[in-house]
Formats: structure tokens, sequence, C-alpha cells
């Protein structure tokens, strides 16, 4: 069925803008999305680092637009979508990847640093989901992916203002999609929830930890969501999970939310730092990007997988279901049988 929908769907010469688009998913997502023969919409902090982006795709062929903009403005974000719009036609898919993030207890964060992890991280996603719907309400048609994460279902230790923004997207984008199917409308939202992921958010991420922050393992490169979201974008199924780590979780903390929460106090601590301490000159991108950082991979490629499962999340549910109804029917027939007189 897969392969039907990649014959029937074609992205070639059709606009696609992508936030967060000069490192990490974004910049992967851009790049896949090129290989496509789409036109890019690219949207990021840096100027100069869109432009390196915008070079990097002009030589696989693709045609770029940019527009330095910090996504907690939406005015900017309405200007940026309406620009592409007008320098490349109609905008088809717009992906939502920008964010920010500080590791730290809460203990040790000030109100202002979760107050900016929401704005870019939650409500950027509010803005360009907003300025998206500007322009594919009115043609009735047109796909909005949001990349998230399996943090949107169960919260970890020294993220909670990242935890919150993820939750927030999840809530957000289920009332959006009620309202759509309402209307009858054909515009399509999909989330895509993700595991640990090898982006430079954790060479330049704030943090206020005595050890370098590092993913949660496992570890998969950025190309792997970007496959994911290029996937979501031409299916349209309302929900994606990427890899056996973010199907455990979230399907763990529906079964034992208690038991995952005691697993997460001994381990999430030393699971998210290396033995590397932080280092005074430490860059950090939570307020203004930092040049010369922006790349699509960060610094664990040596442990990083090249290839994930991708899961419609209605079918891992349904699975667990049957399961469970499996468990319950095997302990019943046992039962049964040693109830039964010798």
């Amino acid at each position: 069925m897969f392969s039907a929908l990649v014959s029937r769907t074609s992205f070639r010469d059709k606009t696609v803008v992508v936030t967060g688009a000069s490192a990490g998913i974004g910049r992967a997502v851009a790049a896949r999305f090129a290989r496509e023969g789409a036109r890019l919409g690219l949207i990021a902090r840096d100027e100069a680092a869109l432009a390196e982006v915008k070079a990097e795709l002009g030589r696989l062929g693709a045609k770029v637009a940019i527009a330095p903009a910090d996504v907690s403005d939406a005015g900017a974000v309405f200007e940026a979508a309406a620009r592409f719009e007008r320098e490349l036609g109609p905008i088809e898919v717009w992906v939502n990847a920008a964010m920010v993030t500080v590791f730290s207890p809460v203990a040790s964060m000030s109100p202002e640093e979760v107050r900016r992890v929401t704005e870019v991280t939650y409500l950027g996603f509010v803005h360009g989901t907003m300025a998206a719907l500007r322009h594919m309400r009115t043609r009735n048609r047109g796909t909005i992916v949001q990349v998230g994460s399996a943090l949107a279902y169960r919260g970890i230790p020294l993220q909670a203002a990242y935890c919150g923004a993820k939750f927030a997207i999840r809530g957000f984008t289920e009332s959006l999609r009620t309202e759509l199917m309402h209307d009858r409308s054909k515009v399509r939202v999909s989330m895509v929830q993700l595991p640990g992921i090898n982006t430079p958010q954790f060479d330049w991420a704030r943090t206020h930890l005595g050890h370098q922050p590092r993913p949660v393992a496992p570890v998969l490169e950025p190309e792997v969501p970007a496959a994911a979201v290029v996937r979501a974008a031409r299916e349209g199924c309302t929900e994606y999970w990427l890899g056996k780590t973010t199907v455990m979780v979230i399907l763990g903390n529906m079964l034992c939310p208690s038991g995952i929460a005691r697993y997460l106090a001994r381990t999430g601590f030393s699971g998210q730092q290396t033995e590397k301490p932080v280092s005074a000159s430490r860059p950090d991108n939570l307020m203004h990007p930092v040049p010369g950082y922006h790349r699509t991979r960060g610094s664990f490629s040596d442990e990083a997988g090249t290839h994930a499962v991708l899961v419609p999340a209605w079918a891992a549910r349904w699975s667990l279901l049957f399961a469970g109804t499996a468990v319950t029917a095997g302990l019943g027939f046992l039962a049964g049988r040693l109830s039964r007189p010798r």
C-alpha cells in the first residue's frame, strides 16, 4: 500500500515550508524534500546559516527561498508564509520543527527560561500552523506535519519545559484536527513522535547540568525522522511513532505510569549526561542563534542508528489491545482448565 501511495503522490514542484530549517531535523527534512523535487521555503533565526542551507539544497537542484525569523514572533511567521506563496507558489506542506530547550532541574531554571522554551517550542508550532492554515483553508488542501516526541506523552527529568511544550503541541493539534473534521476540510494534520535524535541541540542548548547533555539512548540520525516526516506528509495519517523506544515509552506509560516514573527517576539523570564536564565557553542558543554550529548531525554519530520502524499510532494501540485480549483469553482458558474436577 505504501509503494502505491508513493507512486501516486509526488512533491515535485510543490511548495514545502520547514521551520527550524538551519540545523538538525529541520535541515534533514528540507534536504529530503529537496531530493523529492519540492520547492523549499525555509525559516530559522540565523540568516547566514539559512543561506548555507539554501546553497546546499540548490546543489540538489531545488528552488529555495529563505526567511530569517524567530518563530516566537507570529507576525514574522505570517509574513514569511505570504512571501513563500508569492515566490514559490501555493504552500502544500508545512513542517514545524523549530525548537529550543534547557537541560535543568526545575528548581534551577528561571521563569524567563521556561517562557522562552514555551514561546519557541510550543507557540512557534502554533504560529506556523496558523500561518499554514491561512493559506491552505482557502484552497481546501494541504498537510501540516508537527515534529513531536515521545516526551509529548511522558515527561522526563531535566527537560520539564520542553516536555510541557510537547504535551501542549499534542493537545493543540488534536483540538485543531477535530475542528477540521467538523468542517469536512481536506487539510490534514499529522504528528510524528520521535525518540532521541543526534542533532546539534546537545552541543548548544542551555544547560544547568555539570556534564555535557546527550540524547537518551538508543539514538537515531536526523535523516531517519526526516524520512518519517516525508511519509507523514505523503500519507496524512494522524500520528506516527518512530522507533521501538517511542512505542515502548508511550505504551508503557499507558500501562504502568508509576513504574515508568520510578525507572526515569533512577536513570533519567545519568542517561542524559555524558562524562564530559560542561565547558565555561559552551555556546547557548536559547535567546540567540549560535554562529558556526549549524549542521544536520550532532556529536553522537558513533552510536546513532540509520534505520527505525515507523508505526501509525492507531496500529500500535490496536496491537496492544489485541495482545491484552489474547492474554486475558489465555488466562481465562487456563483458569477454566485448572478449575475442572479431575
